[in-house]
């Protein structure tokens, strides 16, 4: 398996396949947010790939909430400088995506 660029360990006992700690404790808290009684999120999906002029960028979550809104969220330790051209491309290609689009970090 290929390394990742921030050095990210993989696999490891808290982040039950998730690419970071980080991105595991947000998927905990928005379980927890759907499961609570007067939570604000209705579901959630993972890993959502936007398809770009350069190539390809997976967003980590899409959350839908009880109030009819959605917001893309993007869970990030080190923005890469990859990342930021990406980021960049998203800005210019879908500025409807990068209007919802929240980075936690």
């Amino acid at each position: 398996m290929r390394p990742f660029k921030t050095r990210n360990k993989y696999g490891a006992k808290r982040t039950n396949g998730y690419a970071s700690k980080r991105e595991a404790e947000y998927a905990h808290d928005l379980e927890n947010r759907k499961r609570a009684i007067n939570g604000d999120v209705a579901y959630w999906l993972e890993q959502v790939p936007v398809r770009l002029s350069i190539g390809k960028l997976t967003i980590d979550f899409l959350v839908f909430l009880r109030d009819g809104t959605w917001r893309f969220v993007e869970v990030k330790g080190v923005a890469t400088r990859d990342f930021k051209l990406r980021l960049l491309a998203l800005q210019n290609e879908h500025p409807e995506i990068y209007d919802v689009l929240e980075i936690v970090g």
